[in-house]
């Protein structure tokens, strides 16, 4: 009993006061819980509300169809109906090339910027401004400049290059480039981030070796800089992932812009099925943890180490 009671001697040969004599704030540090713990406590309550709970009662909900289906209607109902199913399709060809582009684009234009341009300033705050103007603004504006009497097809009919209006919105290709637009400066600071984070003495090096440009970028620039290209691309995906003002207003809801967050919106507010839209956004998630678990696994194996603009 002495043994649990008491403590061993310290280093400098005193023994310390048993345990039951320690006062609470002491036997809190002796279990790893200091005072520093305790101003995480806010954090943890705001994420357990607006995050944790939420999400469980969700799930809860998704087991609770309104009909007499069972506990897995709602998800037997979205396999089985072909409108709801084509839903993950219809994102994933939204999303997949606007989050794709945007990373590529991103890289040449990062390996420019990193260096001495004359307007650097000027050029990173053109490039932030869509961030500030929100996916409503730039859809109007889209709507204005690529519509069948917008000026992009004035000017081109006005030219001779086409005879008829090119139908770049209310259909995917709308959504798509408003994803592009507002994305793009996301992706490209990210980007920007992990190439300057690169020390240029192994680019140095490379060269004094021989390397000309393209292997210079493509097996020293690119191997140190694609882990942090695979979290640009998770974020970047993410957020198209889940588009849905541009649906609306730039695409086609009800055709091949009939994205995920609109089958969820119209479950809730046009069926009043809250159970049913409940199912739809938690199968949004699910696809999206699957696609990013995929592209960290894919991270992980291709690099192992550390190194600047590993990200």
């Amino acid at each position: 009993m002495a043994a649990l009671t008491t403590a061993g001697p310290s280093k400098s040969g005193l023994t310390p006061p048993p345990l039951q004599h320690l006062s609470l704030r002491h036997r809190l540090a002796e279990r790893g819980l200091d005072r520093m713990i305790w101003l995480a406590l806010p954090g943890f309550l705001f994420v357990l509300a607006l995050f944790v709970y939420p999400a469980v009662y969700g799930i809860m909900l998704s087991f609770q169809p309104n009909d007499e289906s069972g506990v897995f209607g709602n998800y037997v109902e979205f396999f089985t109906d072909k409108y709801l199913f084509d839903t993950i399709g219809n994102t994933f060809r939204i999303a997949l090339p606007a989050a794709l582009f945007n990373v590529m684009a991103a890289v040449p234009l990062a390996l420019v910027m990193r260096g001495r341009v004359r307007g650097k300033r000027t050029i990173n705050t053109i490039l932030i401004v869509p961030i500030s103007l929100g996916t409503v603004l730039v859809a109007e504006g889209l709507l204005t400049y690529l519509g069948p009497q917008g000026w992009l097809n004035r000017t081109l009919m006005a030219v001779g290059i086409i005879d008829e209006p090119l139908r770049l919105v209310h259909n995917m290709w709308g959504v798509i480039i408003s994803l592009i637009i507002t994305g793009f400066p996301f992706a490209f600071l990210l980007t920007l981030s992990y190439i300057t984070g690169i020390n240029p003495k192994m680019e140095e090096a490379a060269s004094t070796l021989g390397a000309g440009p393209w292997q210079r970028f493509s097996k020293v620039t690119l191997p140190l800089v694609a882990p942090g290209l695979a979290i640009t691309f998770c974020l970047t995906f993410v957020l198209a992932f889940s588009v849905f003002p541009s649906a609306v207003l730039l695409g086609n809801p009800a055709g091949d812009s009939h994205v995920l967050s609109v089958a969820a919106s119209q479950a809730a507010f046009q069926r009043y099925d809250f159970p049913l839209a409940t199912t739809i956004s938690i199968i949004t998630a699910v696809v999206e943890l699957t696609v990013v678990a995929l592209v960290l696994l894919w991270r992980s194996r291709m690099y192992r180490g550390s190194s600047a603009g590993k990200g």
